[in-house]
């Protein structure tokens, strides 16, 4: 039995810890956002907190790439871990510290056996509408022309933007606004596809062990009939020997007695 690499150790022993940061960075990129009275010190602090855990999930991804047997492929099939990695690097944005944690958090999650793909959807589509409220009410509120002013008119906006409804009552105006919308809409089509992948996986699944079953008893049924008929010719066979046998005694006494009446005569 072949005992698990380091990586996947690493992956197995690191899994909890970073989905606990990743509960901290919510909490921290949430403060700031909700409570419009948090101080300087106080909004720093949540930065701080952000950055810290984007750089832990940076070195989770080193540190994984170190221990890989192929790098090369490590790096080809975690491109989008090494993306997440690169891209607060590239523009220090809050938002993208939290796109980047996202990808980050949805990749680990992914690695656990244990998570079903109910609760990662779940989990995708609460993550999603968490932080795309946060994200448009961020960039959204300060707005001259914005309509987008409180927490339930962003929680509002993420539902209806990723059901793809569109009611129209609240809209983003900044363009970081609207790609924030493109975002939400392009991830609930694919949430929607993948529930409804998966819907449409368990009743052909279903209907394939409805088969399976029906077949096995078709092919119990034919050999049970196979056998009665081996049955009913063995039957037949049995019982038509011994009435030859009575009809040729019944011929040989018949001949016997017409001898017996000529010797008479």
């Amino acid at each position: 039995m072949n005992e698990p690499s380091a990586q996947a150790h690493w992956e197995q022993r690191t899994q909890r810890p970073l989905l606990a940061l990743a509960v901290g960075f919510a909490v921290a990129y949430a403060v700031p956002i909700v409570d419009t009275t948090a101080g300087h010190s106080l909004t720093a602090v949540c930065t701080a907190v952000e950055w810290v855990v984007w750089a832990t999930f940076a070195v989770d991804y080193l540190m994984r790439l170190a221990m890989s047997r192929d790098r090369r492929r490590f790096v080809r099939t975690h491109w989008m871990d090494l993306c997440a990695v690169v891209l607060p690097i590239l523009q220090p944005l809050r938002l993208l510290r939290m796109v980047s944690t996202l990808i980050l958090v949805g990749r680990r999650a992914r690695m656990a056996s244990q998570i079903q793909l109910t609760t990662y959807v779940a989990g995708a589509v609460i993550g999603l509408l968490m932080f795309g409220s946060l994200a448009v009410l961020s960039v959204e509120r300060d707005s001259p022309h914005g309509n987008i002013r409180t927490l339930g008119d962003a929680v509002w906006w993420s539902f209806t933007t990723m059901t793809t409804v569109g009611y129209g009552d609240h809209a983003p105006t900044t363009g970081l606004g609207r790609m924030i919308a493109v975002g939400l809409m392009l991830s609930g089509i694919a949430l929607l596809g993948v529930v409804t992948a998966n819907i449409a996986t368990w009743f052909i699944a279903r209907f394939e062990k409805d088969d399976v079953e029906e077949r096995r008893q078709t092919l119990a049924i034919e050999a049970l009939a196979e056998e009665v008929r081996a049955l009913r010719a063995e039957v037949a066979a049995l019982s038509g020997a011994p009435a030859v046998g009575l009809s040729g005694a019944a011929a040989l006494s018949g001949a016997e007695a017409a001898a017996l009446s000529g010797a008479e005569q």
